[in-house]
């Protein structure tokens, strides 16, 4: 107990499951509790594959920032970064630019306390406690104001994040808040679940999540619905696609089962 202890921050109710730390689970993490466990065991029942679509995700993003660094992009904004795991951002840019410069947002208290651990010594990468539906709160954070300069393009990652804004909560106009906020020739890179891509073993996955105490709850969309996030962004070849199918470099950045390479879609919009 003492050594659980030791990395869980004060104030967390461990009985209530966090999709961080579910998705930390997933990935094969060690930084969750018994509640995410038995609502990440749950999902994988019902959805076997769902480790491969993780790990497809994390491929996807080091794709997509090695691709922005090679359109110049420095600077980072990683909305909804979740438990820090292997190829994070700085990472991946940072082994490229030790300059470049990286702000990562989360609103699970567990995966700000390890990032703010894994970031301690870099000067160039910071993380910012918020939810990603309060911009304002995101962009006068004074991680964002130390780090991004808005006169210079920026790159803004919202993995597997916007399938948790329902639809009430507007999730075009809250990705039109931040694009707004973005110098011209700023990115944005996008993966989100599939509605018209899976089958109802998915369905009951999302089941397990919503009537779970998370206070999270998924809504998936069409490949649309999903479309229509990247309003006013320019999407990149090839455009909005199986997260599989998004410029793969080798066979790693496929799974096994066909399925899942498109469970989730995934884009990089680029603003004229």
């Amino acid at each position: 107990m003492a050594q659980t202890q030791d990395w869980v921050p004060l104030g967390i109710d461990t009985s209530v499951p966090s999709m961080a730390r579910v998705y930390d689970y997933i990935l094969g993490g060690a930084h969750n509790f018994a509640a995410d466990r038995q609502v990440g065991s749950q999902i994988e029942k019902l959805v076997p594959g769902l480790p491969s679509v993780a790990r497809l995700n994390r491929r996807f993003l080091g794709r997509a920032v090695n691709f922005l660094m090679d359109q110049g992009v420095r600077q980072f904004l990683d909305i909804g970064s979740g438990i820090p795991t292997v190829a994070n951002v700085h990472e991946v840019a940072q082994e490229r630019d030790p300059a470049a410069r990286i702000v990562y947002v989360d609103k699970d208290p567990v995966a700000v306390a390890h990032s703010e651990l894994m970031l301690s010594n870099n000067e160039n990468a910071a993380i910012v406690h918020a939810d990603m539906r309060d911009p304002e709160s995101v962009l006068s954070s004074p991680e964002v104001r130390r780090l991004l300069r808005f006169d210079e393009p920026i790159g803004m990652l919202m993995l597997l994040m916007l399938h948790w804004v329902p639809d009430e909560d507007s999730p075009e106009k809250l990705v039109a808040r931040y694009r707004d906020a973005l110098p011209a020739g700023s990115f944005v890179v996008m993966t989100h679940v599939a509605k018209d891509q899976i089958d109802e073993s998915v369905d009951k996955a999302a089941d397990v999540v919503n009537r779970s105490k998370s206070a999270d709850r998924m809504h998936m969309r069409t490949h649309g619905q999903v479309a229509a996030l990247f309003d006013g962004f320019e999407l990149v070849e090839p455009g909005l696609v199986g997260c599989g199918e998004w410029r793969p470099d080798g066979p790693g950045d496929f799974a096994d089962e066909a399925s899942m390479n498109m469970f989730l879609y995934a884009g990089v919009g680029r603003k004229a």
